[in-house]
């Protein structure tokens, strides 16, 4: 099996070997990992049970329309798959990292969100070392 999966260049969607979908695995992570919070998002992070870096995506209805959360759902895996798991990956961390929306994200842009995940990658990576 291949971690890099797609090619960031490519546009493909996140491999489904890097994904984080089942519920028990998130509910797992839910317990065990270590929460950061955002302006807009949870994060929960927790060393992976395969050799490298894993994402999940929840985004609660938060009384929205299912469009607005599919929306969501769309830019936080987009934001996963072209920023937090290549720099995970860049620097050999094998981490699993959950994705929580939280109501405010809702109204964030997309510009916001990818710069939160930035930020909590670039947290991640100069953590670990």
């Amino acid at each position: 099996m291949d971690p890099d999966g797609a090619g960031e260049s490519q546009g493909f969607g996140l491999p489904r070997h890097a994904r984080i979908t089942s519920s028990d695995e998130i509910r797992a992570l839910f317990r065990r990992g270590k929460r950061s919070k955002t302006r807009h998002l949870d994060a929960f992070v927790s060393a992976s049970p395969v050799p490298f870096a894993r994402l999940g995506v929840v985004v609660p209805k938060h009384k929205r329309r299912i469009v607005d959360r599919n929306l969501v759902k769309r830019r936080l895996r987009e934001i996963g798959r072209a920023v937090l798991v290549p720099a995970l990956r860049n620097r050999g961390l094998a981490l699993d990292v959950m994705l929580r929306a939280r109501p405010e994200t809702y109204t964030a842009s997309f510009a916001q969100l990818r710069d939160e995940v930035a930020a909590l990658a670039e947290e991640l990576c100069s953590r670990a070392r």
